[in-house]
This record gives structure tokens, C-alpha cells and sequence, in this order.
């Protein structure tokens, strides 16, 4: 069973991450295109700009449940640590990289923490717990994003264990460091707007 799913897992977590919540909401909503407007990021904080909250709202769930419905199936399916792990990194990957819209994607956060809602939910629990204190602090959604994810290999020490899963939430933590360089230069000047701001 582990061989088989192996690489049903996996590919069934980047096939599903694939699937670009942003576009499909804005196009169903007759909203601006997000890989056109403001940042130009298929992301839940670059829809808040272009099409306001409730069309956020159900971008922002949409691409959590991208990540966590595949890793969900694969830990209630009895899949091992490393299966599960990969999985997960397998969905982040498809949002980054989607296989239906050019491999041109979003930034992942969202899809991350959905994807580790469904390692542990106590994990994924304190990761936005993480993210929700520094986003009303700082007001700044990339410093808030990157911050949970530097911790949350941490949080999957402490509560799993596991060190597959600790790699693989490294794993996660670097992909969505590599797709924010843009915003963490602009973090470095100064110049990173704040949440819901104009760009």
C-alpha cells in the first residue's frame, strides 16, 4: 500500500494544489484578473486589494483547503509520516507551480497552513495563531506569513515528534521564503505595504 501511495498521494496533493482558487473567484465574481492587477499574485491578500473581503475571504479558504483536504485523506488512509509529509509539500508546491495555469501561482501561505492543518491541527493551530498576533501587529500579511512559517518547524517538533515531518515543514518554510524574496526586500527597505493597502 505505502509504494502505491507513494505516488498517488503526492500527486493527487499538486494536482488539487493546482487549482488556482484566486482566478476562479475573481472570474466567477467579474473581478480583475489577480495575475494582472496590483501585485500580480493569485493570493488571497492580493484579491482583498483588487476585489475586497468576501472575495478574500473565499480565496483564502479555498487555497487552505487545497492544502489540507490531501494531506487529511492521506493521514485518515493510515499513511506513513513520510508519505503524509510529502504530500503536503506536494500541495504547496502545485499552488506555487500549478499545473492548469502555466505553473505561474500564488505565494502558498495559505495552502501551507491548510497543509498543516492536516499534518496536526494542534500544529496548524499555533502556526496561525503565530501568523494571526504578527499580522495585527505589524499590519504587514508577508512579515506576518513568513514569521509563522520560520516557527513552525518548531511547532512540528514539539507536537509530533516526527523528524520527516520537522524536513518536510522545513521543506514548506523555505519554498514560500523563495517565492516572498520580492517582499522581503521590500521588508529590508522599508516599502512592504501594509494589509489591505494599495500597491
Amino acid at each position: 500500500m505505502q509504494l502505491t501511495a507513494l505516488a498517488i498521494f503526492p500527486l493527487a496533493g499538486y494536482l488539487i494544489g493546482s487549482i488556482s482558487t484566486a482566478i476562479i473567484v475573481c472570474k466567477a465574481m467579474r473581478l480583475p484578473d489577480p495575475r494582472s492587477e496590483g501585485s500580480g499574485n493569485p493570493g488571497a491578500t492580493n484579491v482583498l486589494r483588487v476585489g475586497g473581503k468576501t472575495a478574500a475571504a473565499i480565496t483564502l479558504i479555498g487555497d487552505a483547503l487545497k492544502g489540507f483536504i490531501p494531506v487529511f485523506i492521506a493521514s485518515k488512509l493510515g499513511a506513513s509520516p513520510m508519505i503524509i509529509g510529502l504530500t503536503a509539500v506536494a500541495a504547496v508546491l502545485g499552488h506555487l507551480f500549478p499545473l492548469f495555469f502555466q505553473f505561474k501561482g500564488g505565494k502558498g501561505v495559505a495552502t501551507s497552513l491548510g497543509a498543516i492543518f492536516g499534518i496536526a491541527w494542534l500544529v496548524g493551530l499555533l502556526t496561525v495563531t503565530t501568523w494571526l498576533a504578527l499580522s495585527l501587529t505589524f499590519r504587514i500579511s508577508s512579515l506576518a506569513a513568513l514569521g509563522s512559517l520560520l516557527i513552525l518547524p518548531l511547532y512540528l517538533w514539539i507536537i509530533t515528534k516526527s523528524p520527516t515531518l520537522v524536513v518536510c515543514g522545513v521543506v514548506i518554510a523555505v519554498l514560500v521564503f523563495i517565492r516572498h524574496k520580492a517582499n522581503i526586500a521590500r521588508l529590508l527597505k522599508g516599502k512592504e505595504p501594509k494589509i489591505g493597502q494599495k500597491k
